[in-house]
């Protein structure tokens, strides 16, 4: 017999679920569409050279690759050649995140969006990883991006939208961590870590919040990174580790010189953070890496205190967009993670009673006879158009039976209907909260249940 459980990784949802996703998803699209941003949406399956890579070393080995159709599978599966590799069986991919499918959709309509173009995107995107708490393979983005400037401003606008989200949804222990890709080659420079080896220290820099300064030291030491660049590397994220923002910057200038990546990325974060921007917290953290290859410039992360990975994370990709098209085209990004949103408002008690606990509808109609049923059906349209959520019980059951049903299922008026209700042109409503029971005429029963009338 086949499982029941869903494919690891991956969830159903049920209805209480479903609200509760609804509810934060009602609040991101609200803030993101007071910013000024419009909705995208692209495709679950993407081109495989589109996403190859795009993601790093690590994201390339998670992307779920898909596999040849028919005779072409068996073509690729037949050959003999030695240096066919898993890519050869493959020619499509699940979307691994919203950013790529974004940049292609750019560059492919580049004539019909506006030169300067804002969007949000909230769709599910599917990773090959370990599942683990708010981890998952199959999990929803909730991305906003600005394409066509570099002006500071940009990064701006995008780190208040998502601060406004998190403020909305009752987040006011988020901190908001600064860092900017240029700041770190200058850093990386300034250890004297070697350019090819540039990208191997990011990778390991990334996870110093998972693993921390001895496993990162470990890691760097595996991937070619002297002892000592490595120490002075780390020495240095301890040291500001105790400083506040103006601070590190200060320090941070001291320490790069007159690197030109290093000074353009301290510029661009001290800006930033002059705008006065967010409520939250913005930290400056210039340990922040963030894994994805294609950051350029600022990069961004939420954290906070109960959980151990990010709420959210984005950055500026202006070298991304010119990977489809000759056009280079400047853009920056922001992405809340909606499962793990809903992890630790789930733990906290976050939802509001009416979400957490909310019935599929107002009023159940009940049904007296099978020679009843065409009027229990009439009533429950007569409350539908009068704006009333309606659920009718199916089945001519004993009415104990079908109270007993509308309180599982949480409705907060039961509406009987028998034989000397229709004839009389009343109804008798129960209220499920107080077990009052009431008679009343039925064209007023609608004004009744909104609380119109006593």
């Amino acid at each position: 017999m086949a499982s029941t459980n869903p494919a690891r990784g991956t969830r159903d949802f049920l209805p209480a679920d479903v609200r509760k996703r609804e509810y934060v998803i009602g609040i991101i699209k609200k803030v993101y569409e007071s910013y000024g941003f419009e909705p995208l949406e692209t495709p679950a399956i993407e081109n495989l050279e589109t996403l190859t890579g795009k993601y790093g070393e690590e994201g390339g080995q998670l992307m779920f690759k898909i596999l040849k159709r028919g005779e072409k599978l068996v073509q690729s599966a037949g050959l003999r050649d030695e240096s066919r590799t898993l890519n050869d069986l493959a020619d499509l991919a699940l979307r691994y995140d919203l950013t790529v499918p974004l940049a292609r959709v750019v560059a492919n309509n580049r004539n019909k969006l506006p030169v300067k173009f804002k969007r949000y995107q909230i769709q599910p995107v599917w990773r090959a990883d370990r599942p683990a708490k708010g981890r998952y393979r199959e999990f929803y983005q909730c991305d906003v991006d600005w394409i066509g400037s570099t002006s500071p401003v940009v990064e701006a606008e995008l780190i208040s939208a998502a601060a406004k989200v998190l403020s909305e949804l009752g987040f006011p222990d988020a901190v908001i961590r600064l860092n900017d890709r240029r700041l770190l080659t200058g850093i990386l420079d300034a250890c004297e870590i070697e350019a090819g080896l540039h990208s191997d220290a990011l990778v390991a820099l990334d996870k110093l919040d998972k693993i921390g300064s001895d496993g990162v030291a470990k890691e760097l030491a595996e991937r070619g990174i002297n002892s000592a660049a490595a120490q002075a590397l780390l020495d240095l994220f301890s040291t500001l580790s105790t400083m506040d923002n103006a601070g590190k910057i200060a320090h941070l200038r001291g320490f790069v010189g007159q690197n030109e990546d290093g000074v353009a990325g301290l510029d661009s974060l001290e800006q930033i953070l002059k705008f006065g921007i967010s409520d939250l917290k913005l930290s400056l953290d210039p340990s922040l890496a963030r894994g994805l290859s294609y950051y350029t410039g600022t990069i961004m992360e939420i954290n906070v205190p109960d959980l151990a990975g990010s709420l959210g994370g984005g950055g500026r990709y202006d070298g991304l967009i010119g990977m489809f098209g000759k056009e280079q085209i400047p853009a920056c990004g922001f992405s809340l993670g909606l499962e793990r949103i809903l992890v630790v408002m789930e733990e906290r008690g976050m939802f509001p009673p009416e979400i957490a606990k909310a019935a599929p509808a107002d009023v159940l109609v009940t049904v007296g006879s099978p020679e009843t049923v065409d009027e229990s059906l009439k009533l429950a349209t007569e409350f539908r158009a009068a704006g009333i959520r309606v659920t009718v019980y199916p089945d001519a059951d004993k009415l104990g039976k079908q109270i007993k049903y509308a309180d599982a299922i949480r409705v907060p008026f039961v509406c009987i209907l028998g034989e000397s209700e229709i004839a009389d042109g009343t109804l008798t409503i129960k209220n499920m909260l107080t077990g009052d029971q009431q008679t009343i005429e039925r064209a007023a029963a609608a004004s009744f249940i909104r609380g119109e009338s006593d």
